[in-house]
């Protein structure tokens, strides 16, 4: 033993005692199979290193090094757990925008065949965002993962106005849904019901409407609508609350035949429908026949 000028023996460095990792550091990451946030693991594994360790800088880095791996490895291994069948009724609320029938677009492009395929590519659908058309990107669990959790934040500029799903399991339920439709393999789940009338997902075929809803005739007087119908009926309508549009798909009424579709959940607003925007003016006329 060499002793120091003093005489005395020189003290030993304190053994580094064992790391004890925080339990917020294991709920965070430890548990991948519970679907954790990988991106809460890393934040709160740099903020234990610098926090909860007595430990040396090196030491830290490292820590957050290998934590950032685990989460990495968590959020790797989420992807394919999705359930389908889960996927097929969350989408439901998905569709008043967007069909699951190959080549039948509503607001949103129809999502059909959308898997491993690139963005803003639908054929026939000519509503994409310049945004989404320019970006280089094609539709994976991954990047699924990401625009379901915030489309703004993947593309921005992007014309979808749907804000994001914060739950890890329902978006993964939901990209397992569009790969099983994509391979011809969606699940059947029962259609959810309500009291209230709701647009129905989808679109019918207008060219088979009944004579209630085939119509023959359109007057405008003051600020009403009176729509005549094949059946022999004629309805007022407030003009605010009757709609005039047009459907060019092989689904929309024949050319000088509209129909009209009701709306609204007191069944006080309708839309008719023309075979194009040509017909719009010329059906209509100006008439008030009870004018005194």
């Amino acid at each position: 033993m060499v002793l120091s000028r003093t005489g005395a023996a020189p003290e030993r460095a304190a053994a580094p005692g064992p790391m004890l990792v925080p339990q917020s550091l294991l709920s965070a990451c430890m548990l991948p199979w519970l679907l954790r946030d990988a991106e809460k693991c890393t934040r709160v594994a740099r903020d234990a290193a610098m926090k909860t360790f007595d430990a040396s800088p090196g030491a830290r880095h490292l820590l957050v090094a290998v934590v950032a791996m685990i989460s990495y490895g968590a959020s790797t291994l989420v992807f394919g757990l999705g359930d389908p069948v889960r996927g097929a009724r969350a989408f439901q609320a998905c569709m008043a925008c967007h069909s699951t029938k190959a080549g039948e677009h509503l607001t949103g492009p129809s999502l059909a065949n959308i898997w491993q395929h690139k963005a803003g590519a639908v054929p026939g659908f000519h509503r994409s965002s310049d945004a989404m058309k320019h970006v280089e990107l094609v539709w994976t669990e991954q990047t699924l993962d990401k625009w379901l959790s915030s489309p703004e934040r993947l593309i921005p500029g992007t014309s979808m106005t749907f804000p994001g799903l914060g739950e890890t399991k329902d978006r993964q339920d939901i990209i397992a849904y569009l790969e099983a439709l994509s391979a011809g393999k969606p699940p059947t789940v029962e259609k959810r019901s309500s009291g209230m009338m709701s647009m129905a997902p989808g679109k019918v075929d207008l060219k088979a409407a009944p004579p209630q809803g085939q119509v023959t005739a359109i007057s405008h007087c003051g600020d009403t609508y009176t729509v005549r119908t094949a059946d022999g009926k004629a309805t007022k309508v407030w003009e605010f609350n009757l709609r005039f549009k047009s459907d060019s798909s092989d689904l929309g009424p024949s050319p000088g035949k509209p129909v009209i579709v009701g709306a609204g959940m007191q069944g006080d607003r309708a839309s008719v429908v023309f075979a194009g925007p040509g017909e719009i003016s010329r059906f209509i006329t100006e008439r008030c026949p009870d004018a005194m």
